[in-house]
């Protein structure tokens, strides 16, 4: 089961944050932080959107598929970094965890027929390291099904913009509770970030009042065609 970790180099105060930042651009009294706190609502409201830049979340992602990690990487807004638990440096020779998806989990012919793709793996990676096969050439045989850990930074605004996206019900299924461990997680780090979450991490149909999805989840009614 993965789990996202909160690592304590994260802003703990985002919102006096952004309003202490965008208070010295405006010559505003920035010393009282409720006046800040205010501020940053304020700045959150009016979606000044380069203000939610500031605050930083470090995290650790462990336990996911390298499938949906993969696409993690596919949100490169607000200059995000990462490192990934290496596959040259970690012995999966003998053995590594992997995701069962619940449509497999659920059938037990099919569970069984997926536990023995991955026993086949792992017993031809041992075949390969008994050749005298580097373990980063045979690394190239690890499944997408395999879990990984990393350790990444985003900042609000990006992980406001990604929510939109990965919290939408046509998402993949593992994505969503990635998604949706990580604003638990974040719940639980300080009341500001809570606040954060709880108002402004959502599926981009409750962000726009209507679905622009051609497949559409029915959750939100469609826009409106163009007259």
């Amino acid at each position: 089961m993965g789990k996202v970790i909160i690592q304590q180099y994260t802003t703990k105060y985002p919102i006096t944050m952004i309003g202490e930042e965008a208070g010295t651009c405006w010559g505003a009294d920035t010393s009282d932080s409720s006046k800040n706190y205010k501020r940053g609502l304020e700045c959150l409201s009016n979606e000044h959107g380069r203000t939610t830049e500031y605050p930083d979340v470090y995290m650790i992602l462990d336990g996911y598929s390298a499938r949906v990690i993969r696409e993690w990487y596919t949100h490169i807004g607000g200059s995000p970094t990462r490192l990934q638990a290496s596959t040259r440096y970690i012995d999966y020779e003998h053995g590594f965890d992997f995701v069962v998806p619940p449509t497999i989990q659920n059938n037990p012919q099919a569970l069984n027929v997926y536990t023995g793709i991955m026993a086949d793996i792992a017993d031809g990676l041992k075949e390969l390291d008994e050749l005298g096969i580097p373990r980063e050439d045979s690394a190239l045989g690890l499944p997408l099904g395999m879990t990984t850990r990393i350790v990444c930074k985003h900042n609000a605004r990006n992980l406001m913009d990604m929510s939109h996206q990965r919290m939408c019900n046509r998402a993949y299924h593992e994505y969503r509770k990635l998604f949706n461990d990580l604003c638990d997680a974040l719940r639980g780090y300080s009341e500001e970030w809570q606040y954060i979450v709880d108002h402004y991490f959502m599926p981009k149909c409750k962000y726009m009042g209507f679905c622009k999805e051609k497949y559409t989840c029915g959750l939100m009614p469609r826009r409106e065609a163009p007259m």
